[in-house]
């Protein structure tokens, strides 16, 4: 944020500079490339023509994950005013349309397009942007509320500790983001409990998304020692905390010593086969592995990255460090989009549900990557929901597209820049109280009975 005149100029006059030369809106470009359009036609059903068309019905399902009001009746009265306002015959409120045309997109194609977008804005990343000149992806999980209907509940079960009738369908998300960009590189979805939904299953779902060069960085639950395996056998360095059972074995006295509690270690291949490997990988595993351990930053870290010179413990504590930015992109994409609850009443549009809201917070991304590049900063740097509000300003009321107006739509966003405050620590406490409602301890119906033959019960002061 720049509070005097002359500091807004400057910076606007590094957008003008930047702006000038020929690569200048290279992310922006994204949204109306050859590419992702021809991308996009080949995810389209076979279909006629309709009051939603396929594209049409995407774009509406965006706007409703980008919108404060994500209700189906707001996007189909926003679509109505819309055609009155270009001169198009007038069509009916109701959303019975609209849903149908959401159902008829195929499942898949809002997760590919995460996917192609993802990969395209990671094409384009300035070598700046990068760690040591390697590409770093961030991992993590969280958990998605649904709606209490019998078909989630089936695929997604709730917790056991909550009553029938009582809770809600929870669904498990692991996602792998980008540092550098903080797109969505890939994204897969398991129920909450269950065999085959943790998040290691998950990820493992997801592995070729990766590539030869990339670092992931991950918590203490990804330091296992097959994933370790799997990761060096890809050509992917990992850095992740280690898992608590070693951290309380750890001795820095063994192994060969790199410097003050820093050393290399053997680990050995479990002699009992996961239940998730077959016996063929099982096999093909090695009986040994050498990873890095070292104590930094108050924690104990595992990681494939073994020379000292090449990396040493001051980089790999900066580095560790970085990885609280997926639990802000799992908040930005839950909180500040609100995917936290979703809306949809099956699974199968729970996932598409899921998709349009993942690809949203690419979209949102490629805006800041493009704002950074041009502004000459680290997209880290910019505010998300600040640039979420200037792109819903600027898709209801903007002018059109052109050089000069996307210069001021970027100078914008660039404007305001997001604190460095290293170290924060906050309690994980609310102030605000709640209105005073008691619990719900019973199937809803029952309690509807309950007040129709007793009334509402009285309230306790």
């Amino acid at each position: 944020m720049h509070p005097n005149p002359r500091a807004r100029a400057q910076q606007q006059s590094r957008v003008r500079r930047r702006a000038d030369r020929s690569d200048a809106f290279a992310f922006f470009n994204l949204l109306t490339s050859p590419e992702l359009l021809d991308r996009v036609e080949s995810l389209l059903p076979a279909h006629r023509e309709r009051l939603f068309p396929p594209t049409e019905t995407l774009s509406m399902f965006l706007s409703q994950a980008l919108s404060a009001d994500r209700s189906c009746q707001r996007a189909v009265n926003e679509a109505a005013v819309q055609r009155l306002i270009g001169g198009l015959p007038r069509v009916s409120t109701h959303t019975g349309a609209y849903c149908r045309a959401r159902m008829r997109l195929p499942e898949t194609m809002p997760a590919t397009l995460v996917r192609h977008t993802g990969r395209m804005m990671s094409d384009l990343l300035p070598a700046s942007w990068r760690w040591r000149g390697h590409p770093v992806r961030l991992v993590d999980g969280t958990t998605l509320v649904m709606p209490d209907t019998p078909e989630n509940q089936a695929v997604y079960p709730q917790p056991r500790s909550q009553e029938p009738g009582l809770g809600f369908p929870l669904c498990r998300l692991v996602g792998l983001m980008c540092l550098g960009s903080g797109a969505v590189l890939d994204a897969e979805i398991g129920g909450y409990r269950g065999k085959g939904n943790d998040e290691q299953t998950l990820l493992r779902s997801m592995l070729d998304t990766l590539e030869s060069g990339d670092i992931l960085l991950g918590d203490a639950y990804y330091a296992t020692y097959f994933l370790l395996c799997r990761l060096r056998e890809q050509g992917v360095d990992a850095v992740f905390e280690q898992h608590g059972s070693r951290q309380r074995r750890a001795d820095f006295r063994r192994g060969r010593r790199l410097g003050a509690r820093d050393h290399l270690i053997e680990l050995r291949k479990s002699k009992l086969k996961p239940d998730w490997m077959t016996p063929t990988q099982y096999a093909q595993a090695p009986e040994t592995l050498t990873v890095r351990e070292l104590r930094t930053g108050g924690k104990i870290l595992v990681t494939t990255l073994l020379c000292p010179r090449e990396t040493p413990k001051a980089a790999l504590k900066a580095l560790y460090r970085e990885r609280w930015h997926v639990e802000l992109d799992l908040r930005h994409i839950k909180t500040t989009l609100g995917m936290e609850s979703l809306s949809c009443k099956t699974p199968a549009m729970a996932q598409k549900e899921i998709g349009v809201y993942l690809l949203a917070y690419n979209l949102i991304r490629l805006m800041m990557a493009q704002a950074a590049t041009l502004a000459e900063c680290l997209p880290r740097a910019l505010s998300f929901k600040h640039t979420l509000q200037l792109w819903i300003a600027w898709d209801h009321h903007g002018p059109g597209h052109d050089d000069e107006q996307l210069y001021g739509l970027f100078v914008l966003i660039a404007e305001q820049r997001v604190g460095n405050r290293p170290g924060r620590l906050e309690p994980r406490a609310v102030k605000r109280r709640p209105k005073p409602f008691p619990l719900l301890t019973q199937p809803r119906e029952l309690a509807r009975g309950e007040i129709h033959r007793h009334g509402h019960p009285r309230k306790v002061k």
